[in-house]
């Protein structure tokens, strides 16, 4: 059971996860002072949570039979160890969404990989909300133009996403589509694409957060949310990071919540077939006597993620740079953030060099 299904107050359940509490498990080695230290309560309320925890615990284990049943259902586990090969062949037969860049898509093995989290990071101005407004936008193309046709989720934690952008990158990807059926179909008044812009905005289903304890609240919500919504074939979170960096002081405990939060969206990931997309910033990391920047949340977080990805300048032109991957190799490619999203590479960008 989750914290948030717990019979306690709502302000109670509140604490409990603010403080990196969120399944019944994360409450069964601590003692009553340490939490009434951790949630700022008195003890007394501290060992009354934690009596009604262990009466909960108590209840599922006396319907262990039956979750044991709905796991096996789940994971199909009775059927044995899955295969490499029917590992490998699972993989081949996934869809990408595409970036609607064709030499991001090819250092990205395709596009953005549904089954994994991948991580976007990169400095203010470099395109990583116009690159998650894209994917929103793009995962939408139907199955005949080599599309999922899903739905999406975008949390915003920052306030950036732009409702007006977004309607100009899903008018342009409908061109795209047009011209497609244009040049490589004959029958292109049968096919003539249906969908219109506001379509497509009505396919993103979009969160505003403004705290850690709405982010992970609603993180844990998105399973119920999923449930009841298949179509979702991606979630797009921008930022990750914003309030970690804002509201803690705690950094054991900031691990804790994070690492809590990405393997709840690894199952997503994995559970529901979709892709998960974070958004990350930059900071200022101390290496061998100099500064430079680094994705934020530390070391430990740059390992939750199947793929990490940088976006960086040089010169003029914006690049991407495949910095980890179980199955991609290292490698750059240059885009441009253009009128009609994202694009190949274009050199009548002018900035200067920032990382």
């Amino acid at each position: 059971m989750e914290i948030w299904r717990l019979p306690i107050s709502a302000s109670q359940r509140g604490k409990l996860i603010s403080s990196g509490y969120t399944s019944l498990s994360s409450l069964s080695s601590i003692s009553s002072s340490d939490l009434a230290r951790e949630l700022k309560v008195s003890e007394s309320e501290a060992m009354n949570i934690l009596k009604v925890a262990s009466h909960s615990r108590g209840s599922e284990t006396s319907n262990a039979s039956c979750s044991i049943v709905e796991v096996l259902d789940t994971f199909q586990w009775w059927a044995g160890a899955q295969s490499a090969w029917d590992m490998l062949h699972d993989e081949e037969s996934l869809m990408h969404i595409t970036t609607s860049s064709a030499d991001l898509d090819n250092i990205l093995g395709g596009g953005i990989h549904c089954k994994e989290v991948t991580e976007i990071g990169g400095v203010p101005g470099i395109g990583k909300t116009q690159l998650g407004i894209q994917i929103a936008v793009n995962v939408q193309i139907p199955n005949d133009f080599g599309g999922l046709g899903g739905k999406a989720i975008y949390i915003d934690t920052e306030g950036s996403f732009m409702v007006e952008r977004a309607f100009q990158i899903a008018e342009a990807c409908i061109e795209d589509m047009s011209e497609y059926n244009r040049f490589l179909r004959k029958d292109f008044q049968e096919c003539k694409i249906k969908m219109l812009p506001q379509d497509i905005l009505e396919n993103i289903f979009y969160f505003r957060i403004c705290s850690y304890t709405e982010q992970i609240a609603l993180i844990n919500y998105l399973d119920k949310f999923l449930s009841e919504h298949k179509d979702v074939k991606v979630i797009v979170v921008d930022s990750v990071t914003f309030h970690f960096r804002q509201d803690f002081d705690d950094m054991a405990l900031r691990t804790r919540v994070l690492s809590g939060m990405a393997l709840k969206l690894m199952n997503l990931a994995k559970r529901f077939s979709l892709a998960v997309v974070l958004l990350n910033q930059v900071t200022t990391k101390h290496t061998e006597a100099s500064f430079q920047l680094a994705l934020a949340l530390g070391d430990s977080w740059s390992h939750t993620c199947t793929n990490r990805i940088v976006l960086y300048w040089n010169g003029n032109e914006r690049y991407a740079y495949i910095d980890k991957s179980p199955s991609l190799r290292s490698a750059s490619a240059a885009y441009s953030v253009t009128a009609r999203g994202i694009r190949n590479s274009s050199s009548s960008c002018k900035r200067i060099k920032m990382m």
